[in-house]
């Protein structure tokens, strides 16, 4: 288990603050190892094993966490038997109906330290923001970046893992115990499938389930690409199937809280503005496209680009599709007042290659930095725009 100081360090300011600290993300990307990471850390602390209640919401081991109520009188009972202030690790709390009126009662109630977890992405938006308005603190957990997959496996030569990681992506299950090739797209099929059914289909109260998987397979396979309506209707009409706009959007709005897809904006980068138009969509983890579509390797422009997007959100940017003038930069990223451009490419194989990719760079009239990552050896960095192998890129201290 590798200590993730990525998000450790987001997290440690809140400790023992009067904030419920929030971890969202996919299933299976290792937020209830963050939870034990927090466990380690307040025992560092010197907070005692009794002040620590842990409870894990998709177990069924236990009768206590059926209800809310129930949840609540075992936590009463918890806090009367161990004085002094408790921590509570709650995991997938979205599981439990109810469960933002039973976390607002706690904090009301007892002197505790409340960290949960949830697979949904607006678990926040709804009535948790109501009861604990500015008493709350998000953080985003994701799949492996390539650098944690190399500090799990830092005897295999980097080329080959870059390799292993451009198919199977960063599911940190992969990683902590050996699979062969079918044992992979297995375990990342049966994650994808729970996600379809569980975090998409149940909760949204979806009927046509072969609809959605339809249009999953087509955004999942058109990664990287300009998402349009139109082509969606049109390829729902070659499959003897329709599907309205309204239904459309209600399924990407349904993924996007799932944590499986990214829809992202344009933006005029010289104009300064929002598009709202054009949008690509991405995935949290581009092993479920080789383990549901496959061709990651075949396809391999989508596949870079698509790491590159998750590592700028992991490095906590937001990101937008560049426009300037008629060309296109894959990555137009913000932190604060800072800026930087990113271009992706498999290799700069031609001149005309090269100047795609450098010129639309040029002629942003500014002095942020700006990149060319791909999968050439040999840097051919020019006026002040450095190029990187993409490996050594996603292994950068700091962009």
């Amino acid at each position: 288990m590798i200590k993730r100081e990525l998000y450790m360090r987001k997290i440690r300011p809140f400790m023992g603050r009067d904030v419920v600290k929030v971890l969202t993300g996919i299933r299976r990307c290792g937020k209830s190892v963050m939870l034990h990471l927090i466990k380690d850390e307040l025992h560092e602390q010197g907070v005692p094993e009794g002040h620590i209640l842990e409870i894990n919401f998709e177990t069924g081991a236990v009768d206590y966490i059926k209800t809310s109520e129930a949840v609540y009188s075992h936590i009463r009972k918890y806090v009367e038997q161990h004085p002094g202030k408790l921590y509570l690790l709650l995991d997938e709390i979205q599981e439990l109906e109810c469960w933002e009126k039973m976390i607002n009662s706690c904090m009301i109630d007892f002197d505790v330290d409340i960290y949960i977890t949830g697979s949904n992405a607006k678990m926040l938006s709804g009535e948790l923001a109501t009861y604990l308005g500015g008493r709350y603190v998000e953080f985003r957990i994701y799949p492996f970046s390539f650098r944690e997959v190399r500090d799990m496996m830092p005897k295999t030569a980097l080329p080959e893992l870059f390799q292993t990681y451009l198919l199977r992506g960063g599911m940190p299950f992969l990683y902590q115990f050996p699979l062969d090739d079918a044992g992979f797209r297995q375990y990342l099929d049966d994650i994808y499938a729970s996600i379809v059914l569980k975090d998409i289909a149940q909760r949204n109260r979806i009927r046509d389930l072969e609809q959605l998987r339809r249009v999953l397979l087509y955004f999942i396979s058109n990664v990287g690409n300009s998402f349009s309506a139109s082509s969606i209707t049109k390829y729902m009409k070659n499959e003897k199937r329709s599907i309205s706009n309204e239904t459309l959007y209600n399924y990407l709005e349904y993924c996007k809280a799932a944590c499986l897809l990214h829809l992202v904006s344009r933006e005029d980068v010289i104009g300064k503005q929002i598009l709202h138009f054009q949008e690509k969509i991405y995935l949290t983890d581009h092993g479920f496209r080789e383990a549901v579509y496959g061709n990651n390797l075949r396809d391999v422009n989508q596949t870079l680009e698509n790491i590159v997007y998750m590592e700028l959100l992991r490095r906590g940017y937001e990101v937008h599709v560049g426009k300037v003038g008629n060309l296109e930069v894959d990555f137009s990223a913000q932190q604060g007042g800072e800026k930087l451009y990113v271009q992706v490419s498999y290799l700069l194989a031609s001149e005309e290659t090269v100047e795609r990719e450098f010129g639309a760079l040029e002629r942003i009239p500014d002095n942020f930095p700006k990149y060319v990552v791909s999968m050439d050896e040999i840097s051919r960095g020019r006026n002040g725009i450095r190029h990187y192998n993409i490996r050594d890129f996603l292994l950068l201290d700091e962009l």
